[in-house]
């Protein structure tokens, strides 16, 4: 299960720079179509920002409980549960400043 730490905790690397980028601005990082009516980009980009580092922390803390032989399933499971809390939350934040998802 060494991999799939490995794997873990280099999307979370990704995803934390990502989420960092966009909560400094950077919301050329996500694509136009999700922007459309959005009027407050500073506050936009804080919000889905962290979100992002959101799922981050759980990939990572999923990571790092895979380490451990016996908590496998766990690891697995908090994975998916964060997943979804990282979606609703950036669903909020589309609903919030995009006024729906699309």
């Amino acid at each position: 299960m060494l991999l799939y730490s490995i794997i873990m905790f280099l999307v979370a690397a990704l995803f934390t720079v990502l989420g960092i980028a966009i909560y400094n601005g950077k919301t050329d990082l996500i694509h136009d179509y999700h922007q459309t009516k959005v009027t407050d980009k500073s506050a936009y980009g804080k919000a889905f920002g962290k979100a992002m580092l959101v799922i981050a922390a759980v990939m990572l803390l999923s990571g790092i409980i895979g380490l451990f032989e016996n908590l496998l399933i766990l690891a697995v499971a908090i994975l998916m549960i964060g997943l979804v809390i990282g979606i609703v939350c950036i669903v909020a934040v589309q609903r919030k400043y995009n006024n729906g998802l699309f």
